[in-house]
């Protein structure tokens, strides 16, 4: 099991080539397993979910080949069997293999996923979705079993909550139920547009994509098709921490503005220097971090997946800044080992108020889920000594090659395998 051992104090410059984006990648994987010809996907990162998601799909019967170009999914000779809990329960996003074999297939049978700990997360929307198109749900013995047999019939589906996963689920089972499916209180996330993006170069016929209304024609003629991911803004927001974090410049390549509007935001408030470069975004600190007041929410709002990294920010910042969590409950669970740091973090339910430190001391802490690890990497770049982080697999989950980019930026960082 690798540890990540940093020295912090180091100013960070540099470019870094941010990857395509894991919550992208992996429905769009999943998606492939509506058609039966071959889909192929580029810019797919290099992160061990992304390689589970794969695998997944394999054991369901799809070709997958993998080259320096991108990936080629093949899936004219999957069958809707099942795939042991093992496999699954690394990864919520498993549950997103659910509505392409039961639309395509009438039936299907799905582990109940596994994942980060980070709350309730229910599956329960997704199945809400595929019952509201027809189709008979039951949970047996831990498995979700689906069926359809005279396939699932277009409707009107209103999601109670702009969920990601569930407007997936939705958009893939909607692209072949008979008749026009309409998606009320879709999420408008980039992840989803994306998706539509994707299913459309295979052939669906969808409206509205980055609006809480979408239409779904149905019945699909697939063909064989390629689409390039977006780059993650999840990795590019994190960098940008890491910028500001060590008061250093650092080129977000590949970045994307528009899907960063809400996070540059904060970052500028908090005193960084936003700018648009030749190749993507270009971020820079100066001096003392200054405190935020921010809520996560829905896209176009602060997205959860970079809550923790500001949090790592607000640690050092002068004065005291407020974080409200609304997205996912227990996602606080990096607060007791950024305190192991010197982080003076008070939480009240789903509010945290972080009292900003003149600095952080490095100490051995544990990750114990993907996005609060790299709020520790964080933390540790700005730490006075060496900081060791345990558990680093929920890192490699969602970072392509994390040490190896700070690294390039000069960051005192190196993996030990144990």
């Amino acid at each position: 099991m690798d540890e990540l051992h940093i020295t912090g104090g180091t100013r960070l410059d540099g470019a870094v080539p941010i990857a395509g984006a894991k919550n992208a990648a992996l429905p769009q994987i999943a998606a492939a397993l509506l058609s039966p010809h071959p889909l192929e996907l580029t810019n797919l990162p290099k992160v061990s979910d992304v390689d589970n998601m794969l695998r997944i799909i394999s054991l369901y019967g799809a070709e997958v080949q993998r080259n320096a170009g991108g990936t080629v999914i093949n899936a004219q000779n999957v069958t809707p069997g099942e795939v042991d809990y093992e496999t699954v329960r690394k990864m919520r996003a498993s549950i997103l293999v659910l509505a392409p074999l039961l639309a395509r297939f009438g039936s299907a049978r799905v582990s109940l996923p596994g994942g980060c700990a980070i709350g309730a997360r229910p599956v329960d929307m997704h199945l809400k979705v595929l019952s509201a198109l027809g189709a008979t749900i039951a949970v047996e013995g831990g498995y979700i079993v689906a069926n359809a047999p005279d396939g699932l019939k277009g409707a009107r589906v209103v999601l109670p909550g702009p969920s990601v996963g569930a407007s997936e689920t939705a958009l893939m089972a909607a692209c072949c139920a008979n008749g026009e499916t309409e998606i009320l209180n879709a999420a408008r996330e980039p992840e989803v547009v994306d998706l539509v993006a994707c299913l459309s170069s295979m052939g669906a016929e969808i409206e509205g994509a980055g609006t809480h209304r979408l239409l779904v024609k149905g019945s699909t003629t697939w063909r064989a098709a390629s689409h390039h991911a977006i780059a993650d803004r999840v990795e590019a927001g994190t960098y940008a921490a890491a910028a500001m974090i060590t008061g250093g410049r650092i080129e977000l390549v590949n970045a994307r503005m528009e899907h960063l509007s809400s996070v540059l935001q904060v970052l500028e408030s908090m005193g960084a220097t936003v700018w648009p470069g030749d190749r993507g975004v270009v971020v820079e600190g100066h001096g003392r971090i200054k405190p935020a007041d921010f809520t996560t929410e829905p896209y176009p709002g602060f997205p959860t997946d970079l809550q923790a990294q500001f949090m790592a920010m607000a640690s050092i910042a002068e004065g005291a800044s407020v974080i409200r969590e609304t997205i996912f409950e227990n996602r606080f669970m990096h607060v007791p080992e950024l305190s192991r740091l010197g982080a003076n973090i008070a939480l009240n339910g789903s509010v945290a108020t972080v009292r900003g430190q003149p600095s952080l001391k490095g100490a051995p802490v544990m990750a114990t889920d993907l996005r609060a690890s790299v709020c520790l990497v964080l933390a540790a770049l700005a730490a006075q000594g060496e900081t060791i982080i345990k558990r680093v697999y929920h890192l490699d989950r969602g970072y392509e090659q994390l040490d190896r980019k700070l690294a390039q930026c000069g960051a005192n960082i190196r993996r030990v395998s144990l």
